[in-house]
C-alpha cells in the first residue's frame, strides 16, 4: 500500500472517531460531572500516550523534555488537557449537542486572527471576511436562525463553547514553539497533568461514586478524543503526499457527528445548525487558502 492510501485510511479512520465524540460528551455528562470526566479521561490518554512512546523505544524522549522544561509542559498540561476540556464539557453540558460541536470548530478562524499578534503575520481582506461568514453561521446557529437573543437556549454556554475555540487556538500557538515531536509534546502535557487530575478524584471523593457507565464513557473519551485518534491524525499527515488533501478530510467529521446526534441522542438536527455549517465551512477553507 502506498503512502497516499495509508494516509487516507488512517486520516478516514480519525474522522469516523472524531465524529462520535460530541455523542460521547452527552453520553457521559449523564454519569459524570464535567471535572471528573475531564480528569478519568486525562489519565487514559496519559496512559496510551505513553505507551505509544514505550513501543517505539522513545520513553527517553518523553524524560528528556520533562527533565529539560518541566514548568512549561506544567502550564501547556494546564491549558490542555484541563482548562480547554472543562470549557468545552462543559459548553456541552449546557448546550445541545449539535450546536457545541459545530460552533467548537470555528477555532480554526480564531488561530488565524491570533496569529497576527502572536506570530507577526499580516490580516488580509480574505480573513475579514472568514470572520464575518463564520460567525454570521455562529448566530444562525446559536438562535436557531431567529436571530434573536432570547432563542439562545443558553448563553453562558454559547460563551464558554466560543471561549473554548480561543483558548484552543492559543493552545496550539503556543504548542508551534515547541522543539519536541507532537506526540512527545503531547505526551509530556498528559503525564504533567495526570498527578493533578488524581488529586482532584481522590479529594473529591469522586472515585467511590463512579457507575461502569460513567467510567467506560471517560476511558471511551480519553481514548479518542485525547489519545488514539490524535496518533491516527499525526501518522495520517506525516504519511501524506498533498497534506491539504487529508487535513481537508476533519471537515466530514461534523457531519458524521450530526448523523449519530440525531441517531443515538435522539437529537433533531435543526435546519438552522446545517445553514451555520454551511457558512463556517467555506469560512474555514477560505482562509486556509494562499494570498
Amino acid at each position: 500500500m502506498n503512502r497516499s492510501k495509508q494516509a487516507l485510511i488512517l486520516g478516514l479512520s480519525a474522522v469516523l472517531l472524531w465524529s462520535t465524540v460530541a455523542t460521547a460528551f452527552k453520553i457521559a455528562l449523564r454519569y459524570l460531572d464535567v471535572l471528573s470526566l475531564v480528569s478519568l479521561a486525562s489519565v487514559v490518554s496519559t496512559l496510551i500516550l505513553v505507551f505509544w512512546l514505550a513501543a517505539q523505544s522513545r520513553v527517553k524522549e518523553l524524560a528528556a523534555a520533562l527533565r529539560e522544561r518541566p514548568f512549561k509542559y506544567l502550564a501547556m498540561a494546564c491549558i490542555n488537557p484541563l482548562l480547554y476540556y472543562v470549557i468545552l464539557l462543559t459548553a456541552y453540558d449546557l448546550l445541545p449537542a449539535q450546536q457545541a460541536q459545530t460552533i467548537n470548530y470555528t477555532w480554526a478562524i480564531i488561530l488565524s486572527l491570533l496569529a497576527v499578534p502572536v506570530l507577526g503575520q499580516r490580516l488580509l481582506p480574505k480573513d475579514l471576511v472568514a470572520v464575518a461568514v463564520g460567525y454570521l453561521g455562529v448566530v444562525i446557529i446559536a438562535t436557531e436562525g431567529s436571530f434573536k437573543l432570547g432563542a439562545i437556549q443558553s448563553t453562558v454556554g454559547l460563551g464558554l463553547a466560543l471561549i473554548s475555540t480561543l483558548v484552543w487556538a492559543g493552545f496550539w500557538l503556543a504548542n508551534t514553539r515547541l522543539q519536541e515531536a507532537k506526540d512527545v509534546a503531547l505526551a509530556a502535557m498528559f503525564v504533567m497533568s495526570s498527578p493533578l487530575a488524581i488529586a482532584y478524584l481522590v479529594v473529591s471523593g469522586g472515585l467511590s461514586e463512579i457507575s461502569w457507565q460513567g467510567l467506560g464513557a471517560a476511558v471511551y473519551v480519553g481514548l479518542f478524543e485525547m489519545g488514539v485518534t490524535f496518533l491516527l491524525w499525526s501518522q495520517a499527515l506525516s504519511r501524506a503526499v498533498h497534506v491539504a488533501r487529508v487535513a481537508n478530510l476533519i471537515f466530514l467529521a461534523p457531519v458524521f457527528s450530526l448523523v449519530l446526534i440525531q441517531v443515538v441522542l435522539d437529537e433533531p438536527v435543526h435546519p438552522a445548525t446545517l445553514v451555520g455549517f454551511a457558512l463556517i465551512v467555506p469560512a474555514i477553507l477560505l482562509q486556509q487558502r494562499e494570498p
